[in-house]
């Protein structure tokens, strides 16, 4: 789970899936690091500020900050899951319907809150221990 701050409104273009005004906040969105080189890859990736844009995230990436990383290890496919308990905690919305969710049936795998998400709310919900890295990005 990368957790982003956008310091202010922004209009963001999001590949095909068009033109969408994304409010100031905090955003979080799940996602797998199941490919190559796993979770340490798939963070690089997101931490760097110049690279090709493929992934829905990558183009919120360019206006939004890394704040942190929330994750789990293990074969286990959380992103869905995830994605929906943090859907239903107070104050979370959708800005993007179908942002990251591409290859699944879900509303979105991107979830905006006005104010930091708490994990151990998150937590409570997912009823699984969660890690927690701070980033300085």
């Amino acid at each position: 789970m990368l957790i982003l701050r956008l310091p202010r409104p922004a209009t963001i273009g999001v590949g095909r899936l068009g033109r969408f005004r994304f409010p100031a906040g905090w955003y979080t969105y799940s996602g797998s690091a199941h490919g190559p080189g796993g979770l340490a890859a798939r963070i690089s990736r997101h931490l760097r500020s110049s690279k090709s844009l493929h992934w829905h995230v990558d183009y919120l990436r360019a206006y939004a900050r890394p704040v942190k990383i929330w994750y789990a290890v293990g074969t286990r496919k959380r992103e869905c899951a995830w994605a929906q308990a943090l859907s239903e905690l107070p104050g979370a919305s959708i800005p993007v319907p179908r942002f990251g969710a591409s290859d699944c049936h879900c509303p979105a795998h991107l979830i905006h809150f006005a104010a930091a998400p708490d994990l151990a709310a998150f937590v409570r919900v997912v009823s699984e221990p969660v890690s927690q890295e701070r980033l300085n990005v």
